[in-house]
């Protein structure tokens, strides 16, 4: 099956390629069921570093230098990369590219606005049971995402809204700042590295509270804040990333510094790079904090888009495709 997704400038319906469709669908169809030993050796550290140099480390600068389509097929626009083309020798340089994002990715001007983290397709969700956006555990099991022994923070988002973004191969791979305030918490959870291809995620029961992922709790309440609550923020790795590099820069790319409980971070800022790779950024809200964005909200729902979501999950479920530090939500009028 085909996967589609909507554009949010033009609203129209897209088709997506994905790369290494083929070898996801093998892994997570055959090789899951008749070698389990052999699939979960692919999910681990080693096997997924493997196929990242694999992919993504060997040069090809001739190719990549002087195939253009090459680069329109994924979507690369030189003109917003901060190094010169002939910078551009590997797969790794030109998906860990850094980009005029003060330029090319402008902030919403209302100041309390929460911005998407990432050039993603996204997907809208809440974990209210009365709630139009309610999704159950298809991505992930709620108090395990968060980690064993984080209660405080369970109880906090419980209810409570949450996107999901999910960088293709092709994207932008830094992730930026949703909101302003300080850091509550940050701490690490250990884990596999299953694919975040559509198809995968499908197959396999809440991928994402499984995978290796990193975890920040921003308190926006705070004096200059973006007062829409507590937000987590969720930075899981998926299949040929190993890591994700993390690195708070106050202004550019410039001296950056790992997150650390008592930062104060600004909105729309770098925080991280992945990895090439497929990856994946989760925010959660606290409940009644966030409206999201009217018109994210419509396409998600559509019944005539062929989303493999949808029909993995029997219900529609479908992506928009979403620009970094671009409007996600605004705090909700009444909110505490």
């Amino acid at each position: 099956m085909n996967h589609q997704y909507i554009c949010r400038e033009s609203g129209g319906v897209l088709d997506e390629e994905f790369f290494g469709d083929r070898i996801v669908g093998f892994l997570y169809s055959r090789v899951r069921e008749q070698a389990p030993a052999l699939f979960n050796l692919a999910l681990g550290p080693g096997a997924s570093s493997l196929l990242g140099f694999l992919n993504f480390d060997l040069s090809l600068a001739p190719a990549l230098l002087g195939n253009r389509r090459f680069l329109a097929r994924c979507g690369v626009d030189l003109s917003e990369c901060l190094d010169p083309p002939t910078y551009f020798t590997t797969p790794r340089r030109i998906f860990e590219r850094r980009i005029r994002y003060w330029d090319c990715r402008p902030l919403p001007s209302a100041e309390d606005a929460v911005v998407s983290p990432a050039d993603a397709r996204l997907l809208l969700g809440s974990l209210k049971e009365n709630s139009l956006l309610w999704i159950k555990d298809k991505f992930f099991r709620y108090p395990q995402l968060l980690g064993t022994g984080k209660e405080q923070w369970q109880k906090a988002f419980a209810g409570g809204d949450f996107a999901i973004f999910r960088l293709t191969p092709d994207k932008y791979h830094y992730s930026h700042t949703p909101v302003a305030g300080r850091i509550v918490d940050f701490y690490e959870l250990d884990g596999v590295f299953h694919s975040c291809n559509p198809a995968a995620v499908v197959e396999v029961a809440t991928p994402y509270s499984l995978n290796r992922r990193v975890v920040t709790i921003i308190d926006s309440d705070v004096a200059g804040g973006s007062g829409v609550g507590l937000v987590a923020m969720i930075e899981v790795t998926a299949l040929m990333i190993g890591q994700v590099v993390q690195g708070y820069s106050e202004q550019y790319y410039d001296e950056p510094q790992r997150p650390a409980i008592g930062m104060f971070l600004r909105r729309g800022q770098p925080k991280s790079m992945y990895r090439p790779g497929s990856s994946t950024d989760i925010l959660l809200f606290e409940p009644d904090r966030v409206d999201f964005a009217a018109d994210l909200i419509g396409p998600g729902r559509r019944p005539d888009v062929n989303s493999r979501y949808s029909l993995g999950f029997g219900q529609p479920l479908v992506e928009s495709e979403v620009r970094v530090r671009s409007l996600l939500a605004s705090p909700r009028k009444g909110g505490r």
